[in-house]
């Protein structure tokens, strides 16, 4: 067949050549195509309608499905989870604190429970595989609610110790589990018991004169303690306060120290003093210490004193000795209050000597007006690293403890 020349405009060239590039496609590739987009199209509308009145909480592109920006590729594993839950809001200020600075509460909850969260008009909800932790992490945000709408800022650890709690099948109730807060303000803010062992050992601290707080290290024994000194010093309950402990080394010999008896001792007293500042000004603090209203001093200058009308601290217990621990309980005076605090996995003493920490629990576990007070790994309210260590430790010396036998 003779060619046939056409004469076209550029127009119309443009749009032969579209449509002949849409017919060389197999047609149910261009459909399945156009059908993909236009779904993602309408999804991306419908989120953006619906959240339009709340993307001024989160102007930057958030965690998977908050809808502060644009639906990435990444986000069609959310638009795929089929369980949902909502949780209602009140207000934009409280969508805010509960998804924290940046989304810093976000993406725990994400990275922990597998699940995503979609901010809503009035709501969050929580979009996930599995219908089990939809709920979970449901009733963790629920609880984290509670404690923000009682008056109570959230924090990281508040959340962590929440996820923490539920993850292992324990009741998350933040409420109960939060007493109130000791009317002591720290460069972090208010002081309060953060979990269980923490709450029995500032309810004991107040209705008994002698506690011993015996647990691992990063429970809170000390900080706590001081909270409650300062408090009743403020208060007026007491008219001194006195910080003591073992001057040992941790495991290593300093050898000389130079300087007087204060500079020598300094550097074991130096976490009471960290633990003090952050409690009061510095002007303050100086203040006391040279009225001699506050004492800090090693557990040795404690011999031959009675101690009334003060708050007295024995810190690291576990390294004094058992003559020490019986000078230092018969310093107490009228009007006074004493607390222990130490770790029984971490004695620093000659292998000769035997913890006065250790032996009090015996002698002391049956007199009335004592009380004793054990935190487990659960307590731990530093980072959470610190706790998976504890437990590594106590995981490896019960595994010894049962080949022995």
């Amino acid at each position: 067949m003779n060619e046939m020349n056409i004469l076209v405009c550029p127009a119309q060239a443009k749009r032969f050549a579209l449509l002949n590039s849409l017919l060389r496609k197999p047609p149910c590739a261009t459909m399945d195509s156009i059908r993909k987009n236009r779904e993602k199209d309408r999804l991306q509308q419908d989120y953006e309608s619906q959240a339009y009145s709340l993307t001024a909480c989160h102007p930057q592109p958030c965690g998977r499905g908050i809808l502060g920006g644009k639906i990435t590729p990444g986000d069609d594993i959310l638009l795929q989870k089929k369980e949902s839950f909502r949780v209602p809001l009140q207000s934009i200020s409280e969508a805010q604190s509960i998804l924290g600075h940046q989304d810093e509460f976000l993406k725990l909850f994400e990275e922990n429970f597998n699940v995503g969260i979609v901010l809503r008009d009035d709501s969050l909800e929580i979009l996930g595989e599995v219908a089990d932790t939809v709920q979970q992490s449901a009733r963790v945000l629920e609880e984290l609610l509670n404690l923000l709408r009682s008056g109570h800022p959230i924090g990281a650890n508040d959340v962590k110790y929440a996820i923490r709690l539920s993850k292992e099948h324990k009741t998350v109730n933040l409420e109960a589990r939060i007493s109130e807060s000791i009317p002591v303000f720290s460069k972090r803010g208010v002081i309060r018991p953060k979990t269980p062992g923490q709450r029995r050992y500032v309810e004991a601290i107040k209705t008994h004169d002698l506690v011993l707080g015996i647990g691992p290290a990063g429970t809170g024994k000390t900080y706590l303690a001081m909270a409650m000194a300062v408090s009743a010093l403020k208060s007026n309950r007491v008219s001194r306060i006195i910080l003591t402990r073992p001057a040992v080394e941790a495991g290593e010999r300093l050898g000389f120290l130079p300087g007087d008896i204060a500079a020598k001792v300094d550097p074991y007293l130096r976490p009471l003093y960290d633990a003090l500042y952050d409690m009061m000004p510095p002007e303050t603090m100086e203040g006391y210490m040279e009225r001699g209203v506050i004492e800090v001093a090693p557990l040795a200058f404690m011999r031959g004193r009675t101690l009334n009308n003060a708050f007295v601290i024995l810190d690291e217990a576990q390294n004094s000795t058992i003559e020490q621990m019986k000078m230092f309980l018969t310093r107490l005076g009228f009007d006074s209050k004493a607390v222990v605090t130490g770790d029984i996995t971490q004695i620093d003493l000659p292998s000769e000597k035997m913890s006065g920490l250790l032996d009090v629990q015996s002698v002391l576990s049956r007199i009335e007006g004592i009380s004793f007070i054990y935190f487990s790994a659960e307590d731990v309210v530093r980072h959470e690293l610190v706790q998976r260590i504890i437990e590594a430790y106590e995981n490896r010396d019960k595994a010894k403890t049962l080949n022995n036998n």
